[in-house]
């Protein structure tokens, strides 16, 4: 009890400071504040009270520090949900093509990607597991280069290839291909999996394909993306990180709950 109160103390304190919040009481006649909003007499009362709370046990620092990163962590959260509820309609959005699973799901599950990001790769697999065993999942991928240029030059081909029937074919290929990236490269998979390369590398600098790329990017700006991939369930939650099967199935029953 003793830990868990200055561990909120430490937390409150902290917060105090940088936010400019008064935490200790004002007193009568006192000296001018400063900038944060506390006298040289309110200042020394925090010392002191941060000095002894520290002697008694000095990983109450580490637990506040703790506390305000778990809170920080929430209200990212909140933020990001409250954009994906009002921009709902565009984030579940796509073209058919980069729409899985069942279209008349329950539930939608958006996925932001990066088609060279490694983590992004490895849940592959688990995203066609998923809707595999559950036919109820309507599954919107979008695909944002963020890592480097050649992210650009991936998502490009990917959406180039979808021009003609192509896209699934082009993101698998790339998503699985272990060489360096390259225009070259583009065209070797556009002809290996029976796409017309000469008009894939055209068509990547279509107007079409950069506007969804940077639709995607805007949506993924508006949510507070910070990473790939990125997952939004419904509107219950925001899951940044590549994931396990079991917390895939996790999210979307915590979506079709939150869904009622």
């Amino acid at each position: 009890m003793f830990r868990s109160f200055h561990a909120r103390l430490m937390a409150a304190l902290c917060c105090g400071v940088i936010s400019g919040a008064a935490v200790m009481p004002m007193q009568a006649h006192s000296a001018p504040a400063d900038a944060n909003g506390f006298t040289p007499d309110q200042r020394r009362q925090i010392v002191d009270i941060v000095r002894d709370a520290l002697k008694t046990d000095p990983t109450i620092l580490s637990d506040a520090l703790v506390a305000l990163r778990k809170g920080a962590q929430q209200q990212a959260q909140d933020d990001a949900l409250k954009s994906v509820r009002d921009d709902r309609k565009a984030l579940q959005s796509a073209p058919d093509y980069a729409v899985r699973g069942n279209i008349n799901g329950d539930i939608t599950v958006v996925e932001f990607f990066d088609p060279r990001c490694g983590y992004c790769k490895s849940v592959v697999p688990l995203m066609d597991k998923l809707l595999a065993s559950d036919s109820k999942i309507r599954l919107v991928e979008k695909v944002i280069p963020v890592l480097s240029e050649k992210s650009v030059l991936d998502a490009q081909a990917i959406y180039a290839a979808a021009l003609q029937g192509g896209y699934e074919k082009m993101k698998r290929a790339l998503m699985q291909d272990t060489a360096a990236p390259s225009l070259d490269r583009v065209r070797a998979l556009a002809t290996a999996n029976q796409l017309d390369a000469a008009k894939l590398v055209s068509d990547m600098h279509d107007p079409s394909v950069s506007k969804l790329i940077n639709a995607n990017l805007a949506e993924a700006r508006e949510i507070g993306l910070d990473g790939t991939p990125t997952f939004i369930f419904g509107t219950a939650s925001v899951v940044p990180g590549a994931v396990s099967y079991e917390d895939l199935q996790g999210y979307v029953a915590q979506a079709r709950h939150a869904k009622g």
